[in-house]
């Protein structure tokens, strides 16, 4: 391996190790482990360092083709403890403005949908509704006039024709009178009696359905 090589190495190293150490920052921020269940934070974890081992390698890989040498390690060290002394507190500050800034920009979206999206389509939505109800009702209202108008129309149709009606019937002879009203007696009992059967008819079934 030439000199540089291994300076191309050193200093991938360190930079990996400023790398890991902001991920390992970035991981806990969003991990929040006293809020989670402790095999949740076990997979993460076991997850998180398979993770950075392969970043790692792969960037070690470029460097010198995978040949792993002591001052690798003491390489990521440095790396590691350079970021923990000069930039974690830095990183963790933007870290923070980056996500206030997310989340600022997400309520923004949030906002934006309700007002040009949702609440237009619902003010369009509860119009149109209510327009259909108000034209069911004027409707409702036109038919009940207009059957209103065509009722009486009817009883002025027929009045004339009742008055003749009563005319005639006053004319007819008694005994005449007398069998119409026979018959319309005659007729009006069968009618009450088939009523009086089908009404105890429905009252045993509702005696037996009980």
């Amino acid at each position: 391996m030439t000199l540089t090589t291994q300076f191309i190495t050193m200093l991938a190293m360190v930079g990996m190790g400023c790398v890991f150490g902001a991920a390992l920052d970035t991981y806990n921020r969003f991990l929040k482990r006293t809020e989670r269940n402790r095999l949740i934070v076990f997979i993460n974890d076991i997850l998180f360092w398979i993770v950075q081992g392969l970043a790692i390698f792969y960037i070690l890989f470029l460097a010198n083709k995978g040949e792993l040498r002591g001052y690798v390690f003491l390489a990521l060290l440095c790396g590691f403890a350079a970021y923990q002394s000069l930039f974690k507190g830095i990183y963790l500050r933007l870290l923070e403005i980056l996500i206030t800034m997310i989340i600022n920009f997400y309520r923004f979206l949030l906002k934006l949908f309700h007002f040009v999206i949702y609440k237009p389509i619902r003010a369009l939505i509860v119009a149109i509704i209510s327009l259909f109800i108000l034209l069911g009702k004027g409707l409702f209202s036109l038919l009940k006039a207009v059957l209103k108008l065509v009722l009486l129309i009817l009883k002025l149709i027929f009045l004339p024709v009742k008055w003749i009606f009563l005319l005639i019937w006053k004319l007819l002879p008694k005994h005449i009178k007398k069998t119409v009203d026979k018959i319309y007696n005659r007729m009006a009992g069968i009618i009450k009696q088939i009523k009086n059967y089908f009404l105890r008819w429905i009252s045993r079934w509702n005696k037996n359905k009980k």
